[in-house]
């Protein structure tokens, strides 16, 4: 069993940037894809990034590319989610995931485990 706590969240100004973490135990998640998601108000839970198991490969939504960049500390057991360029769109609560399959996985059912979500939000 994994159990990912994600801290960082907050409220931060268009433009700015913001770091969120997410803490795994249990487990390591060296054999774990890792993933990030967003739920937004009113609005389905999207996919935002995935990192493989060696943190080799990275993929992400249209919507964060350039701006967004996933991270893992296999070592700390630890994934990185680094945000800049922060715009109003990105206001929502975001979550990890851990999955025990291989690939690139962008949907939420391919993922195993998930944390319990931190708010942002981001003013204009």
């Amino acid at each position: 069993q994994v159990q990912l706590v994600e801290s960082g969240g907050g409220l931060v100004q268009a433009g700015g940037s913001l770091r969120l973490s997410c803490a795994a135990s249990g487990r390591t998640i060296r054999n774990y894809a890792m993933g990030w998601f967003r739920q937004a108000q009113g609005k389905e839970r999207e996919f935002v990034g995935t990192i493989s198991w060696s943190g080799g490969n990275t993929y992400y939504a249209d919507s964060v590319k350039g701006r967004f960049t996933i991270s893992r500390d296999n070592a700390k057991n630890t994934v990185y989610l680094q945000m800049n360029s922060l715009k109003s769109e990105d206001t929502a609560v975001y979550y990890c995931a851990a999955a025990s399959r291989p690939g690139v996985l962008v949907a939420n059912h391919e993922y195993d485990y998930w944390g319990q979500g931190t708010q942002v939000t981001v003013s204009s």
